[in-house]
């Protein structure tokens, strides 16, 4: 099965389906794209709540983390994307980029071309903006990115607590500043998701030069002194003239991996034949751990009462006449960005407003009816590893994203966890709150907000860092995100960044696809 294309794709993710149509806009230029999920036809990947499935096993691997060793060996489930539009179609669909000294700090770490000033036409040339245009946001672009369609009165009166302890009203936290509360935008147009599957491969598909597989897997990238040449699949080898690894930042060091690509010993020790001694790859793993108060409502004010089997029927209904009610909300679509330390150089906390309990896997759900206020420590020091169980293809990672290893983390993380309990508890959200359930009032010492968090916390789902950018011999991509050691081979995805970006991390994984669709047009061959 040996093909010759241009340029191969491996991974139809967020930046997967960027690359996929950007480069074959080019009509001269024949364009690969393999991606090893599905299509993405089932309903819950283009309804904004359909979110609520995701974590809980549609279109995911089924992946979990190894027992975290610094917080008492817990295991925590680790929802990775197994559709076309990868984790674009299957997110909350909250649109934040993270804070201009975010990249600015990528520069100052050996990554020239990759400043605020610099990624910034990226962000607009991806956008069609339903709110804004201006010098932070764009119109026309692939991607619809919109103001929420069904908040709920509790959303206004938490903005109205989060000003009773002084944290202002940010009506754009992808502009000019990120502090504050607010509604986010969301990765939606026309009240559906716009994924990366639809809002870039869609427009792309019917292209003569475009071919995309679904249900591909790849076993391995084929290196022949120094040179990526092609992959093999279960049905043969696929040539290519320049590979693009786009499988996300767990996908994409598990493929070099099993490739012979990565630590020496670590191969060796499975018995994968070693084609580059690369100890970066798989390293620096980092992730946003996410902890969360839940609160019980003193009546209806989420969507918590949808979950029944007829109003559930009703909420359809009123969606597909109205494109209003539960099904238009992505449920997280209010948050904020705030300081757990004072003296933070920006924002170190994310917040994010779950319209009811029990929304995502492992959460807890309250039988009247609550609300959840998730809080995350957004510059993690701590770092982890991706590694193989075994040579075989089909066997799950090991995950370790190595949480709290550094005690600033765990310092960090349960101040942001105390901050949201003190929101859940002000006057102005008293007609909506009965009682906050967890933590709850027994949580008191260090110790038992430890134990608490060892129980009750998640991923926020913002895997970043483990194929590293950056100008040093140990970097494992250079800032044209060319592979070190191994001619014909870029990664384009989340695992470049040197450090995970303060926020959500889908916009900065279209932002960095559409940078890398340029460079590699105007540099091509790599």
């Amino acid at each position: 099965m040996t093909e010759g294309y241009d340029f191969l794709i491996i991974g139809g993710g967020s930046a997967g389906c960027v690359l996929a149509a950007r480069l074959s806009e080019d009509p001269a230029a024949r364009v690969l794209l393999l991606e090893a999920g599905g299509r993405d036809r089932h309903p819950f990947y283009h309804l904004p709540a359909g979110f609520a499935k995701m974590t809980k096993g549609i279109g995911s691997w089924g992946w979990q983390t190894v027992p975290q060793r610094h917080m008492k060996g817990m295991v925590i489930r680790y929802t990775q994307a197994r559709v076309i539009g990868g984790g674009s179609s299957i997110n909350a669909q909250i649109y934040t980029r993270g804070n201009a000294q975010d990249y600015d700090e990528w520069r100052q770490l050996g990554c020239p071309g990759w400043s605020y000033e610099d990624i910034l036409p990226y962000f607009r040339k991806a956008e069609d903006n339903d709110t804004h245009d201006n010098r932070y946001h764009g119109k026309g672009g692939p991607l619809g990115v919109s103001q929420p369609r069904a908040p709920l009165p509790i959303c206004e009166a938490w903005f109205k607590a989060a000003a009773e302890m002084g944290i202002p009203r940010n009506m754009d936290m992808t502009g000019e500043k990120q502090d504050g509360v607010g509604y986010y935008q969301l990765t939606q147009r026309n009240y559906r998701r716009s994924s990366t599957s639809i809002a870039y491969l869609g427009p792309a598909r019917g292209r003569a030069n475009l071919t995309v597989r679904t249900g591909a897997q790849v076993l391995r990238i084929v290196v022949e002194k120094g040179r990526a040449l092609g992959v093999e699949t279960p049905e043969g080898v696929i040539r290519a003239g320049q590979m693009i690894l786009s499988s996300g930042a767990i996908g994409s060091p598990r493929l070099l991996q099993l490739s012979g690509i990565g630590p020496a010993d670590h191969l060796r020790s499975l018995g994968i034949p070693v084609v580059l001694d690369q100890p970066g790859v798989g390293s620096n793993l980092q992730d946003h751990l996410d902890l969360f108060v839940i609160a019980e409502c003193t009546g209806p004010h989420t969507y918590d009462r949808f979950a029944k089997p007829h109003l559930s029927a009703l909420a359809g209904l009123q969606y597909l006449l109205t494109r209003k009610g539960p099904v238009a909300s992505s449920l997280f679509e209010t948050g904020g960005f705030w300081y757990a330390d004072p003296d933070a150089r920006s924002p170190d906390i994310q917040f994010h407003l779950g319209l009811g309990s029990g929304i995502e896997a492992g959460v807890a759900a309250m039988p009247q009816g609550g609300v959840t206020l998730n809080s995350a420590y957004l510059r993690p020091r701590s770092r982890g590893t991706v590694r193989l169980a075994s040579a075989d293809p089909k066997a799950a990672p090991l995950i370790d994203p190595n949480y709290w290893e550094d005690p600033h983390d765990r310092e960090m993380s349960i101040r942001g966890l105390k901050l949201a309990q003190d929101m859940m508890r002000q006057s102005a959200l008293k007609p909506y709150v009965l009682a906050e359930r967890l933590p709850g009032p027994d949580v008191r010492s260090d110790q038992d907000y430890f134990d608490y968090a060892c129980t009750h916390s998640k991923t926020d789902h913002h895997p970043a860092g483990t194929c590293r950018m950056g100008s040093d011999p140990e970097a494992v991509v250079d800032p044209q995100l060319r592979f070190n050691g191994i001619e014909n081979l870029r990664v384009v995805d989340a695992s470049i960044m040197p450090r995970v970006v303060s926020s959500n991390t889908n916009a900065a994984t279209i932002m960095l696809a559409e940078k890398a669709a340029d460079m590699i047009r105007e540099r091509a061959p790599a």
